[in-house]
């Protein structure tokens, strides 16, 4: 970028927050404090803050002149969004390299070793379905963005270390590579995937399942059927405040086939009227979400019902930490634990603490740490 450009651009900035300035000193002239205010608890300033909102039009338009201006001059959003072609966006976490994410991997790969360790005891399976990174499915769409090299070999690292210590997770690489010559298996302008993505990945857990697993009950057949095709206003949007004045800057919204599930045999009833179910779902948004009916896509393709004790907003270990030491675990184990575990999670830290420190480190094991380290590389 020229020195005369960018000179414009802090010119052009100095100028929008002039004028913006002046009016919000403007209307300062206006402002009424309450009558005998407590200082202490903030109630002056709450209601100060509340007549700025009321009272001064441009702030929201301000936001939407710079973030045009950024987006238009520079391509890029706020902290979080890599801008790819195509109308394509992307999560950052996706691309950085994460601060000490070698020693966090390390930790989270001993908690995942302890959870499989967990479950052994009580006779329960674990399948671990990793989730490929939208950049590695979509890895066209990136333009100049390139993932960092610590991300681009986690996948198959974090197959590596689990494979090395006994824990079945299957490719899903393949799979959702050959299905998105059908259909988009992630959604444009979301972190997520599609319900079509979902339907692809739960045939193919079921099918490594009917070959390792005999699920005790009769098989059951359950309906997946479209009940609206609508727009979508991906999350990723939302580092992009264009809106209103500028929407139309914005990326052509995804089109969304909202799905649901339901048993055959009662036309849409309680999925959950029989306790003793041979499997439970844990994970993220991927399978918590309705928007995915990803938990739907596998009751139809294992033919069985399941729990779903997935979370959003929680990543991957803490819904699952939640799971070992709940109710439903001690009382009605099921055989069968699916656990839906994005990629990107594995060098990530987590919020751990509501779990008592003892108990997650007797979770990780006395040298387990070292082992997972050194099948990791």
């Amino acid at each position: 970028m020229s020195r005369t450009f960018k000179t414009l651009h802090v010119a052009l900035f100095i100028a929008i927050m002039l004028l913006t300035s002046l009016i919000a000193l403007a209307k300062l002239g206006g402002y009424r404090a309450p009558k005998h205010p407590d200082l202490l608890d903030g109630e002056l300033t709450r209601n100060f803050e509340h007549y700025y909102d009321e009272q001064f039009p441009l702030k929201q338009a301000g936001i939407n002149l710079w973030a045009a201006l950024e987006y238009l001059a520079f391509g890029e959003g706020r902290a979080g969004l890599v801008i790819g072609e195509d109308g394509w966006l992307y999560s950052d976490e996706e691309f950085d390299p994460v601060a000490n994410g070698q020693r966090q991997m390390r930790d989270n790969l001993a908690l995942i070793r302890g959870v499989q360790r967990q479950l052994e005891e009580r006779n329960v399976h674990l399948l671990l379905a990793i989730i490929p990174a939208k950049t590695r499915l979509y890895p066209e769409h990136t333009g100049a963005h390139h993932p960092s090299a610590q991300q681009d070999s986690l996948y198959p690292r974090f197959h590596s270390a689990v494979r090395e210590a006994g824990i079945a997770a299957p490719d899903l690489l393949g799979p959702l590579q050959a299905g998105k010559q059908q259909a988009p298996m992630f959604l444009r302008t979301d972190t997520h995937w599609t319900p079509e993505g979902a339907e692809v990945t739960a045939r193919a857990l079921a099918e490594v399942v009917r070959s390792a697993v005999q699920l005790r009950g009769e098989p059951q057949e359950f309906v997946t059927e479209t009940v609206e095709t609508r727009d979508h206003e991906g999350d990723l949007t939302s580092f992009l405040p264009l809106a209103p004045l500028f929407e139309s800057l914005l990326p052509r919204a995804d089109r969304l086939q909202q799905r649901e599930t339901h048993s055959a045999q009662d036309g849409g009833g309680d999925l959950f009227g029989d306790s003793d179910l041979p499997v439970a779902l844990v994970g993220t948004s991927y399978s918590a979400n309705p928007n995915w009916n990803f938990a739907g896509a596998l009751r139809q393709s294992l033919k069985r019902d399941l729990a779903n004790h997935a979370e959003e907003g929680q990543g991957p270990l803490v819904p699952m930490l939640k799971y070992l030491q709940s109710d439903e675990l001690k009382n009605d184990p099921p055989q069968l634990v699916i656990w839906e575990f994005p990629e990107r999670y594995l060098p990530m830290n987590s919020d751990f603490t509501e779990f008592d420190p003892q108990w997650l480190a007797s979770l990780k094991g006395n040298g387990e740490q070292q082992k997972l380290a050194a099948s990791s590389r």
